[in-house]
């Protein structure tokens, strides 16, 4: 055994060097050019519900409320089956598990009856009258695909965006950046306001130039609903992950968020929510609702 080791102690150390030499040739090749880069990065950045649009998925969202110290000290479990929604809708969660128990099939069948009627509803009014329901659906897009735009534009008009390195996510190359809000910053829209309120580490695929991670922390403290419903504080932090879906398209993985909420005007809570999002599969009117539950 020990003449066996020793045997192979230069093939480990040609091994050590061969990574280390990768290493500093990663770090010494120039970085993309700025102005190249973040273009193609600004015309992939959509929304999840767009991005979603052709997939059904399981979300299973945890909600924590923490003590001063930061412990748990009880935690809710929802667990939905989410479906695209019918044209200028949101789209359709189907409740399936709660804290562990399966929701009962009675339930279910509810909440299934209630999704064909509105699906029935869609299907008359498009018979009757065709070009009017496609004008409405063209003006509900149109509309979401302003709004989105408006948002885009805001991150960098309210962030300066500066790329710091690359960094390896799961495996795939990314650019680093640096999300600094300029202290002159003036948006356009109401998610432009609530950015200048947080710095943030943004990681973009190299090879995709879409987004793969985000991080983000509260530079100060922020109202939600005029103070009554949330408070953020400083120090807040958030984290946003994607994974790439069938070798296609990058969709959410995981969201996570802390904050401070204010329950009738008078306690104070901390609560923790992770959202994990998994299962996604092209979705077709015939995708039956076959997902088994996951595990809390």
């Amino acid at each position: 055994m020990y003449m066996n080791t020793r045997a192979q102690l230069p093939r480990y150390i040609a091994i050590v060097l061969l990574v280390l030499a990768a290493r500093a040739q990663a770090q010494e090749r120039p970085l993309p050019d700025p102005a190249v880069f973040l273009p193609e990065v600004k015309k992939r950045l959509q929304t999840d519900q767009t991005l979603q649009s052709s997939y059904s998925f399981v979300e299973t969202r945890r909600e924590r409320k923490l003590d001063g110290g930061g412990r748990a000290t009880s935690e809710s479990v929802k667990v939905f089956e989410n479906y695209p929604g019918l044209p200028g809708e949101p789209r359709w969660e189907r409740l399936i598990s709660e804290d562990g128990r399966a929701v009962p099939a009675d339930e279910l069948a509810k909440q299934d009856r209630e999704r064909r009627q509105k699906a029935e509803e869609y299907a008359r009014r498009l018979s009757a009258q065709p070009e009017k329901e496609r004008a409405r659906q063209n003006r509900e897009w149109d509309k979401d695909r302003r709004e989105v735009a408006k948002t885009v534009d805001d991150i960098f008009r309210v962030y300066d965006v500066r790329m710091v390195g690359r960094e390896a996510i799961d495996g795939h190359g990314t650019i680093r950046f640096s999300l600094v809000p300029r202290p002159d910053a003036q948006p356009d829209t109401r998610e432009g306001g609530v950015m200048r309120h947080f710095t943030g580490t943004a990681w973009v695929s190299e090879s995709d130039y879409e987004l793969v991670r985000v991080e983000i922390e509260a530079i100060d403290d922020l109202s939600i609903g005029l103070g009554l419903l949330a408070r953020i504080h400083k120090g807040t932090t958030a984290t946003y992950q994607r994974r790439k879906v069938n070798n296609e398209t990058w969709l959410p993985a995981q969201v996570t968020w802390t904050a401070g909420a204010r329950v009738l005007l008078v306690r104070r809570l901390r609560i923790r929510g992770i959202s994990d999002f998994s299962g996604y599969r092209k979705f077709t009117v015939d995708t039956s609702t076959t997902y088994s539950t996951p595990s809390s």
